[in-house]
């Protein structure tokens, strides 16, 4: 009986955050070697979403190592403008808690920044009762501890909570600690995955 639901953000209810496709447009823009900044990337950026850096540091660390002929405030301002939201999925969202009176909590991975401008600019807390993000708690997925610190928070059971994450290898981790977990693959899906989930409030 499900009375607890975990929420990626990036994928399910925004677009991610700062992900591929949008490192590769700031490197268009702004005329970087998008090979050697995808490269700084991933040495670094796990240790930015665990809350180990700051955003500043991050990007000292990607893009100004060396002089540039813009700001790190006109970078930053172009890494906010990549958040898009997705409304239709928020409001599903907001109406499934709404009927079945479900406890709802983001477990996502996000750096601070990155995780506060999203929660104020699309009012994310409407949805969420609490905030399980690897800023915050200090673990990434897909480590298990991040799911225990999030049950625990919500004083809830791996088997009364549903997991929904669009990265099949999150959703297979959940599983694994007992959580029942469901990919997000898109809205109309999710919509038919949960048709078969027994909540506690019906």
């Amino acid at each position: 009986m499900i009375s607890t639901l975990f929420l990626d953000i990036g994928g399910v209810l925004l677009t991610n955050g700062w992900g591929s496709s949008s490192r590769k447009l700031a490197a268009e823009k702004f005329k970087l070697d998008f090979k050697d900044m995808d490269e700084r990337h991933h040495l670094t950026f796990d240790t930015y979403e665990m809350g180990k850096l700051t955003l500043d540091q991050y990007l000292k660390r990607l893009v100004f190592y060396e002089p540039r002929d813009f700001s790190i405030e006109d970078f930053k301002a172009f890494m906010f403008e990549q958040s898009k939201p997705i409304p239709e999925s928020i409001n599903f969202f907001k109406e499934l808690k709404a009927k079945h009176k479900l406890h709802v909590v983001a477990v996502n991975n996000e750096g601070r920044e990155l995780n506060d401008y999203r929660i104020k600019t699309f009012k994310l807390d409407e949805l969420f009762d609490a905030f399980v993000s690897s800023c915050i708690v200090k673990f990434r997925k897909p480590d298990t501890d991040i799911f225990h610190i999030a049950c625990d928070i919500a004083h809830t059971t791996p088997e009364q909570t549903l997991m929904i994450d669009d990265r099949m290898m999150f959703v297979e981790v959940a599983r694994s600690v007992g959580l029942h977990a469901l990919q997000f693959t898109g809205l109309e899906s999710i919509k038919e995955k949960i048709n078969h989930v027994n909540f506690l409030h019906n």
